[in-house]
């Protein structure tokens, strides 16, 4: 194979059979869990990134399962994401994620930077009650539970949140194990059709793991909870800091503020 070929056709590893195909990437009834809940602002603090900035201690525990989506097919994912501020506007940073299936673990780590683990994650109704299940080999590490449907939500609002911008810390290393490239990246989802938002009563219980250290970030208080049904499309990111760059004393702006215990 003659190397314009290769540059030609280079997308993804394997070269000749990537491990999934090029987007964008579309998913249709997709079914998120998401509870809020306060946590430790000390050791919130020591896990975002600067610039990132931090208002509030607050973490959203999320179950999404996706059983049609474009290139990836039917999968269920969970993680920890946190509220943060990039140059003054809200927006969402991917602390952990956990997920049972190959192509969109290789594809979010390679394009976007989602740090994304082999796990078995569960979203499903049990009779009355929405249940998410986080576990990590034999062991589990999270059960989340919500009444299902109590109560509607603001649908303008749930659109408008999804609209916020998400943030990755993208990490790639140079074949001597140095890190080749380190940058934060933001992307959006976009053309989003939501189907339906409730909220209701809910419970999170996490437990400790040496490689899935999502109780590092203890339940103090359970926030609200959100039962969310959209169709929508993961677009492609774009770097909004590189932290390999040169840059002059001060060029960080961005403090992560000390805010209230």
């Amino acid at each position: 194979m003659h190397q314009d070929t290769v540059r030609a056709t280079a997308f993804a590893m394997p070269l000749t059979s990537p491990a999934y195909p090029v987007g964008p990437y579309r998913f249709r009834n997709r079914e998120y869990l998401i509870i809020t809940y306060r946590t430790d602002p000390k050791k919130l603090r020591g896990l975002v990134p600067e610039p990132l900035e931090l208002s509030e201690p607050l973490v959203k525990f999320e179950f999404i399962r996706m059983p049609d989506s474009t290139g990836f097919g039917d999968y269920t994912e969970s993680g920890q994401v946190i509220p943060v501020t990039f140059r003054g506007r809200k927006g969402s940073y991917t602390h952990c994620m956990f997920l049972n299936d190959h192509p969109p673990i290789a594809a979010g780590r390679e394009l976007w930077g989602f740090p994304k683990k082999l796990a078995s994650p569960t979203l499903r109704t049990e009779t009355d009650t929405l249940v998410g299940t986080l576990d990590y080999g034999p062991v589990r590490v999270a059960t989340a539970t919500m009444g299902y449907k109590h109560e509607a939500a603001d649908l303008s609002a749930v659109k408008s949140s999804l609209a916020e911008p998400n943030f990755l810390l993208k990490i790639i290393p140079h074949v001597d194990g140095t890190p080749r490239i380190c940058e934060l990246v933001e992307y959006h989802l976009e053309d989003v059709d939501l189907r339906g938002a409730w909220t209701g009563p809910a419970s999170l219980n996490l437990w400790s793991h040496a490689l899935a250290p999502v109780a590092e970030l203890p339940v103090l208080e359970v926030v609200s909870a959100m039962h969310i049904v959209a169709d929508l499309t993961l677009a492609l990111g774009k770097v909004v800091h590189d932290y390999l760059a040169k840059s002059e004393p001060g060029d960080l702006k961005g403090r992560i503020h000390a805010f209230a215990e």
